[in-house]
């Protein structure tokens, strides 16, 4: 038992950090109906958690989401925050650059999950949003470019799963061996494009990330299929993909808990509200 009463300011900020923890984004109305804290007293220790490099602010949004530095605070961090503050920076400066929107989504039981996007930065977007879609992962370009590229064990499972999945865009998992030959193609040529059948006004070029050698997430560039073809994207956009992709796998590295006290500066990230709603 304690030998002095608790510092209530502490606990405050213990139970504020264990409700970041439990989603990628999060408002400042959807922390005071998870804690009861008041709002004013919520922004002050949201400020403060910001001053040392836990948390980070999209105020054009109003979205709060926690940094790589709280893996300081405890080995089971989840990794999701990292691969964000990894990503962003990357997929901001490439639609800057290409003008097609990017996003980057993470894998979930039996889909892949959009959990950063540059649709807001892009005047070359058919959606409003895409954060928290979740995308098959036999149809759509994200998923494709995880599925090929994790353990072969991980494969079999999820295929398995998929096959008695009623979702339409994972009837594909039904035919294994023809699924297979889409698996093993798009890990020969290093990316994944979306089944020609699912959105053909537009298509998706996606590629793994990899951390230590094992994919951890999934970059995706969507244009509309009017202006380019994929044999055109694919030779003009390809290289510039891999090479982000290639640079978001170093920035894992850096933003290892390990080697920080506190984050690099990372981009605004695109963390608008969605509907559960497939695209890309």
């Amino acid at each position: 038992m304690a030998s002095f009463p608790p510092v209530r300011a502490v606990e405050r900020a213990i139970e504020l950090l264990q409700c970041l923890n439990r989603q990628p984004i999060s408002t400042l109305d959807l922390l005071h109906r998870q804690t009861g804290l008041p709002k004013p007293s919520l922004v002050r220790l949201l400020q403060t958690l910001m001053g040392t490099g836990l948390v980070n602010h999209a105020p054009q949004h109003g979205s709060y989401y926690l940094t790589s530095a709280v893996h300081t605070l405890s080995s089971g961090y989840h990794s999701e925050p990292r691969i964000i503050e990894a990503a962003a920076p990357i997929a901001d400066a490439f639609t800057a650059r290409f003008k097609w929107p990017v996003a980057v989504a993470v894998f979930d039981t039996d889909a892949m999950v959009v959990r950063y996007s540059t649709i807001a930065q892009s005047p070359l977007s058919l959606l409003h949003s895409s954060i928290n879609m979740r995308l098959s992962l036999v149809s759509r370009a994200l998923g494709r470019a995880y599925l090929a590229f994790c353990p072969s064990d991980e494969q079999e499972i999820i295929l398995g799963l998929l096959a008695h999945s009623t979702e339409e865009e994972d009837k594909p998992a039904q035919d294994i061996t023809r699924i297979m030959k889409v698996l093993e193609e798009t890990k020969r040529q290093g990316y994944a494009v979306r089944n020609p059948a699912v959105r053909p006004v537009s298509n998706t070029l996606a590629l793994p990330i990899f951390e230590n050698g094992r994919v951890v997430a999934s970059l995706g560039l969507t244009w509309f299929s009017s202006a380019l073809s994929q044999k055109d994207a694919v030779q003009t956009l390809y290289p510039e993909m891999k090479a982000a992709a290639e640079k978001i796998s170093v920035r894992l590295k850096t933003l290892d808990g390990k080697n920080i006290t506190k984050p690099p500066r990372a981009g605004k990230p695109v963390l608008r509200k969605a509907r559960q709603e497939r695209t890309n």
